[in-house]
């Protein structure tokens, strides 16, 4: 006979931070995977503003200096999305992002490789990776920070866009 009780911990609905940070950070890494940059960079911005919290910290190693603040890091974000946004619907190039996790045991923080490869209209590619280190705090990321970057292939350039972009539209005339 077992005197096991049917009672449910309430702990499974409070889940210790290490499984919280864990689960938060592949519910981001996902949401950030699966969207499209060439149909909007406002996805990837309602993204940031679920997840990241109002104190947040971003840095890299290329930075003297971390940013502080959602609206500061934000705003870094959007200059970085909107001119890849431009390139994919309006250059025509193709844009991929890969994330993979690195294992890790310290409560709270997590670490992930990410790839973005672009592929010009003439088939030039370009790849940046770099790795990723956040602290969270329950949900939230509080802090991140970038390193380890690299890049392999040579820039996307004018000529690696499609051909129409650049030319002025029917019926307009430049002045000599």
């Amino acid at each position: 006979m077992s005197d096991q009780r049917g009672f449910i911990s309430a702990d499974q609905f409070h889940p210790d931070p290490y499984t919280q940070s864990r689960t938060a950070e592949r519910t981001l890494n996902a949401a950030i995977v699966h969207a499209d940059i060439s149909r909007s960079y406002e996805e990837y911005l309602e993204i940031f503003d679920e997840f990241y919290a109002d104190d947040v910290e971003g840095s890299s190693e290329s930075t003297e200096e971390p940013i502080r603040g959602k609206a500061g890091v934000r705003s870094l974000v959007f200059g970085f999305l909107v001119p890849l946004h431009a390139m994919a619907e309006v250059g025509g190039v193709s844009i991929s992002v890969r994330q993979t996790s690195i294992p890790g045991d310290v409560v709270d923080a997590t670490h992930s490789a990410w790839t973005l490869e672009l592929v010009g209209a003439a088939g030039k590619v370009c790849t940046v990776s770099w790795r990723t280190f956040r602290k969270w705090n329950e949900s939230r990321v509080v802090l991140e920070h970038h390193y380890d970057h690299q890049q392999s292939g040579e820039p996307l350039s004018d000529g690696d866009l499609r051909s129409n972009v650049l030319e002025p539209p029917l019926g307009f005339h430049k002045s000599s």
